[in-house]
């Protein structure tokens, strides 16, 4: 790792990944002393492509609190054979409306699809037609007289755009996480210098606690495998604070499972279960490990929940009767 590295991520410039990797990239020098180049890429997978070549690091969505976990950067993951995660980051997700400083009379609306839906209620009081890009910064790049284009903040000063109006997204508080991804060789050592950095150069090993994201796929299927498998990962004292199934594709009822436990691999309660799991016909592989971020644990208050359903002996709507109960629950009426 002596000569500067790449960093690859998904452009155009103006992305919510470049403003993820331009945070990367100094977050790097900290913990290096060197920042690595950025480099656009058009796919996601080509950045885990290049990063399973050796040719410099990655920088992929990961999971956001609207939609979940990003699946197919997930399952790229999963099947390159040379990378692993080694940091992750959050980002607040906002939108900024743009206008060219030449613009006329406003028609129409440019962005991601996924940009657009959550816009959606800034388009339709300014009565715009929606268009679709293939990504909010490309929108800015190619934006039109008539048109306003929705993409991070970083974007008016990338493409020489003017704000027309700030935080034009519906809905508030939208954040996604991005995994940082280095060839396997490399995981550890950078994982341990980034969690230094995160606490001030503190080389104290007990000063930080990392998180690990596990791939796990038993190699036998049928009942009472997947209650084994958690079983295993309670008695070993962790503290899981995700996990997921993905079918194992074209094969009916295989699947593998993801896990994130409050651990790293080479400490010895993770150690141990990834031995014992390897030992008992599971194929097993760390993802990532990474400096845990901090996480809130607020209380799920009655408005969080989704309509319907049952809580503590009551529904949404208050005390439910014999049959709204039978209905939630889906027991048979007598």
């Amino acid at each position: 790792m002596s000569q500067r590295p790449i960093l690859y991520y998904l452009g155009p410039e103006g992305t919510f990944t470049h403003q993820a990797a331009l945070q990367a990239q100094a977050g790097l020098e900290t913990a290096l002393g060197r920042a690595p180049r950025l480099a656009a890429v058009d796919r996601a997978s080509s950045i885990i492509e290049r990063v399973d070549q050796g040719r410099g690091w990655g920088i992929l969505a990961w999971e956001n609190n609207v939609e979940g976990t990003v699946v197919p950067n997930l399952d790229g993951l999963i099947n390159a054979p040379r990378t692993a995660g080694f940091a992750r980051l959050g980002l607040d997700i906002t939108f900024d409306a743009f206008v060219r400083p030449d613009h006329g009379v406003l028609t129409q609306v440019s962005a991601h699809p996924h940009g657009l839906a959550q816009c959606r209620a800034f388009s339709d009081a300014m009565g715009l037609e929606e268009v679709p890009a293939t990504s909010n910064a490309a929108a800015c790049r190619d934006l039109g007289p008539q048109q306003v284009g929705l993409g991070p903040a970083l974007c008016g000063r990338l493409y020489g755009l003017d704000r027309y109006r700030a935080g034009v997204q519906d809905f508030q508080g939208a954040r996604t996480d991005f995994l940082l991804l280095a060839p396997r060789g490399q995981a550890v050592e950078l994982s341990q210098a980034w969690a230094r950095a995160q606490r001030g150069g503190n080389t104290a090993s007990d000063t930080c606690a990392y998180e690990s994201i596990l791939a796990l796929i038993p190699l036998q299927t049928g009942p009472g495998v997947l209650a084994g498998l958690l079983d295993r990962m309670r008695d070993a004292g962790l503290n899981m604070t995700a996990f997921m199934s993905r079918p194992i594709k074209g094969q009916d009822g295989a699947y593998s499972f993801i896990a994130t436990v409050d651990s790293a691999p080479w400490e010895p309660s993770l150690h141990t279960l990834l031995e014992d799991l390897a030992g008992r016909a599971v194929w097993v592989k760390t993802l990532a490990v990474d400096a845990r971020m901090p996480r809130p644990d607020p209380p799920v208050d009655q408005w969080m929940l989704p309509v319907g359903g049952l809580v503590a002996g009551r529904s949404s709507a208050g005390e439910p009767t014999a049959i709204s109960k039978n209905e939630e629950l889906l027991w048979p009426t007598m």
